[in-house]
């Protein structure tokens, strides 16, 4: 069992930054990849960014390449989304996920992900 809590949201002007951590309780946390998604109001929850157990390989949908960077820290047992150049169309409730083994292309698929986090709110103002 794995419990996933975010913190670091709130409200940012445009162009600005938030860091997200994810902290994840348990002791195998380091078997997990991480995934980071993100539901607007009225939209479908989208895979936003994704990070492989050894934190070599990092995935990211088109929308936040270039502005958003993934990072995990084993020994803190914490995910990490970093977020610059903020848009008002970033704004969503951000999810972390962990999906056990997880590898490849799988990562972009919400139905990988065994464990979700609660979400924490990003709100960006134009």
């Amino acid at each position: 069992q794995v419990q996933l809590v975010e913190s670091g949201g709130g409200l940012v002007q445009a162009g600005g930054s938030l860091r997200l951590p994810c902290a994840a309780s348990g002791r195998t946390f380091s078997s997990y990849a991480m995934g980071w998604f993100r539901q607007a109001p009225g939209r479908e929850r989208e895979f936003v960014a994704a990070i492989s157990w050894s934190g070599a390989n990092t995935y990211y949908a088109d929308s936040v390449k270039g502005r958003f960077t993934i990072s995990r820290d084993n020994a803190k047992n914490t995910v990490y989304l970093q977020m610059n150049s903020l848009k008002p169309e970033d704004t969503a409730v951000y999810f972390c996920a962990a999906y056990y083994l997880g590898y490849g292309s799988n990562m972009y698929s919400q139905a990988s992900y065994d464990y979700w986090g609660q979400g924490t709110q990003v709100t960006v103002s134009s």
